[in-house]
């Protein structure tokens, strides 16, 4: 049996629908999980071992025999740490049959079976009875439900379903608390990932259209390593506010509902956005605490744990307001069963009980639905931004017809403004069109730029009104792009366009190269890497399922991160290692470069980053990976805009500094497919 998978097309731009066997959705699954991640993380694992022996030691003291439910055992951990304290027998839920499998071969393992049950469906699926898949309630609920922004993978309905039918009135509950934390700043930064920001272009000031600024934008929570947000880059507005707690050993609620919390602005600002994160106590006297706060809270940050399954999540108000410094205020959370959202009040606007709370946010200008946060980030760069206004300046004159394209892109605009005679814009669909409608509205340009809702391969001469093309512009970006290659669609569509460029004319970008540099990861390789032990228990049944699916695949190939969230060190030079030359058509034939790079630091090479910088001109470029030099130590500046290609090794190599080691290369650009194969091995002298 086949089944069809979405795949990006970097030779077409559209998500193809590959036929795949069907183990392919099952290995795909497996092998981008984070359980790695969650084995690797030791606080987590000890702090739930501590909270699990002590919570079994108070029901034992009442005299009672211990039962316990694992909602969402994954490998069985957790169960596996409840036996070792002392419990009499568990109940591990896992819904995901992968992992249910994986978690009968590690109890079996680790000589558990005959006290821990593996139930292979949904918590809300599981009955209790004599011919139930519970013999009785369970009197201590274990579960791990939570994601960055506590609620987000359903915790609250599974709370709420176990208390009501699966545990006994006044069970213990490891964790026993959550609680929520906010803080509100002020981030020029951050803020630049939710609101198009005005920029000036040859004296003349490009603003964003009213809709947009009056926008509270995308309802999604943006997601991030917040330890790699220098304070530098935001002003906090209010102190650290805790607004609500969830205590799991009692009935949970998943109804909506709001909570505030008033302070006194401590500076004058902006307010923007809101930083949050969450801790859980795993008893009830709050001594066993597991924090997901940024490492800049800690006295000392190198202390603090790294984990990539919970980070720490930043909110945008819905506008922006000022505030001044002893302002009295309140910030208002709201949540429903899946997901939370703030708004700003002052103390005389606060809703009472019987007001409408706060509505979730809710993008009605369509360019939240168009860009995506790093887009916004990427539009709102104004060196970047500079550097294409520049290198248009010195191609474009006063009988320039340019076309652009890229998804969603001001660029065009810029051509107008520099006074190009013709300019067109072709967009992949309707949205992205009626944005930047907006866009030349607002700055009373209609009219400037043609935006053409169509395909490269069905543009005709008659579309550009039997004008020749000059100038061929794009930054490149395209929204199916996934990882930095998947751009060289604009070279495939400057192809397609041959026929109707001018002799002479301009390609912006007129090339681009493929970067790369060995690096050790600081903490991004646990997301891959074997645990074997975990806790003292035998987990390598859990390392070899991932090995399989890793090896059905995705260890050949490289995958997307923004690696400004995951600092590394450079191992060798960066360098460029194939040229694209958008000056010509794309070749019949692949291109393959090899190669070697020697070691230049000491240190444990996790993988290869790998990265497109875009030459606009022949003097102007700007770079999707690296935006700064390798600092003396091996220190990487990375850009925040694009994800980076990140392949990472099976096993760690060993650098050091002589010289007398190297990473040999091989990449193949297959023309027929779009993508780049490549393969890395170790050469020692």
């Amino acid at each position: 049996m086949k089944t069809f998978c979405g795949r990006a097309n970097p030779s077409t731009g559209a998500v193809d629908w590959v036929e795949e066997s069907e183990e392919y959705d099952y290995h795909q699954e497996i092998a981008r999980s984070c359980y790695a991640d969650m084995l690797h993380d030791h606080d987590r694992n000890e702090k739930y071992y501590r909270g699990i022996r002590a919570a079994v030691a108070r029901v034992k003291a009442r005299g009672e025999k211990v039962v316990v439910l694992d909602i969402g055992t994954g490998t069985g951990l957790l169960s596996m740490m409840a036996v070792t304290a002392g419990a009499d027998f568990c109940y591990a839920v896992e819904v995901f049959k992968p992992m249910a499998d994986a978690a009968r071969c590690i109890v079996e393992k680790n000589s558990f079976s005959d006290k821990i049950k593996i139930i292979n469906k949904h918590s809300t699926d599981v009955t209790v009875g004599p011919d139930g898949d519970m013999t009785m309630k369970a009197n201590i609920l274990i579960t791990e439900l939570f994601d960055t922004e506590l609620i987000g993978e359903g915790a609250l309905p599974s709370y709420e379903h176990a208390h009501q039918n699966l545990v006994q009135e006044g069970c213990e509950a490891v964790p026993h608390r959550a609680t929520v934390y906010a803080q509100l700043v002020e981030s020029e930064l951050l803020w630049s990932w939710a609101q198009l920001q005005e920029v000036e272009v040859e004296g003349v000031r490009l603003v964003p259209p009213p809709a947009v600024g009056h926008c509270s934008g995308a309802h999604s929570v943006c997601d991030i390593q917040l330890s790699q947000v220098s304070p530098h880059n935001f002003t906090p507005l209010s102190p650290l506010c805790t607004m609500f707690s969830v205590d799991f050993s009692k009935p949970v609620s998943s109804t909506p509902q709001s909570h505030c919390s008033q302070f006194v602005a401590q500076a004058g600002g902006r307010a923007q956005v809101v930083l949050s994160w969450w801790d859980i106590d795993m008893d009830p006297g709050g001594t066993i605490v597991c924090s997901m706060a940024p490492s800049w809270t800690y006295p000392q940050p190198r202390t603090a744990p790294w984990r990539d399954h919970w980070m720490q999540s930043v909110y945008f108000l819905p506008v922006e307001r000022k505030v001044t410094e002893g302002e009295e205020l309140s910030l208002t959370v709201c949540h429903d069963d899946y997901s939370l959202w703030y708004s700003l009040q002052t103390h005389s606007q606060q809703p009472s009980h019987s007001e409408a709370r706060p509505s979730r946010p809710c993008c009605t200008c369509q360019a939240h639905l168009v860009w995506t946060r790093p887009r916004f980030g990427e539009l709102n760069d104004k060196l970047r931004t500079e550097s294409y206004v520049s290198a248009l300046r010195s191609v474009l004159g006063e009988d320039s017809v340019c076309l652009a394209v890229s998804d969603g892109s001001l660029l065009p605009v810029f051509a107008h403004m520099l006074g190009a005679k013709k300019v067109f814009s072709l967009e992949n669909s309707r949205m992205p069109k009626q944005v930047i409608e907006q866009v030349l509205e607002a700055n009373s340009m209609k009219g400037g730029v043609e935006l053409l809702e169509i395909r490269p391969e069905q543009l005709s001469s008659n579309d550009l009104g039997g004008e020749q093309i000059s100038v061929l512009m794009g930054e490149p970006y395209f929204n199916t792009s996934l990882l930095p290659w998947h751009s060289l669609f604009f070279w495939y569509c400057r192809t397609t366009l041959a026929g109707l460029l001018r002799p002479n004319a301009t390609i912006l970008p007129c090339s681009a190269t493929l970067h790369m540099v060995a690096v050790e990861f600081q903490d991004l390789w646990r997301i891959r890497a074997p645990c074997g032990t975990c806790e003292g228990f035998d987990v390598t049944p859990m390392d070899e399922m991932v090995q399989q699916s890793l090896d059905f695949r995705e260890s050949r190939e490289a995958e997307p991160h923004h690696l400004w969230e995951y600092p590394c060190r450079a191992l060798t030079q960066q360098t460029a290692v194939m040229t694209f030359d958008f000056t010509q058509c794309v070749p019949k034939q692949p291109i393959i470069s090899q190669g070697s790079l020697p070691f230049i630091r000491s240190g444990r090479c996790h993988g290869i980053a790998l990265w497109i910088e875009y030459h606009l001109t022949d003097d102007i470029t700007v770079s999707a990976g690296l935006i700064g030099p390798i600092s003396e130590q091996g220190d990487c500046e990375w850009s925040r805009h694009r994800k980076q290609g990140v392949y990472l090794f099976r096993s760690a190599w060993e650098s050091s500094d002589d010289g007398r080691a190297a990473v040999c290369y091989s990449f193949t650009f297959e023309p027929s497919l779009g993508d780049i194969k490549m393969d890395f091995s170790m050469e020692s002298q």
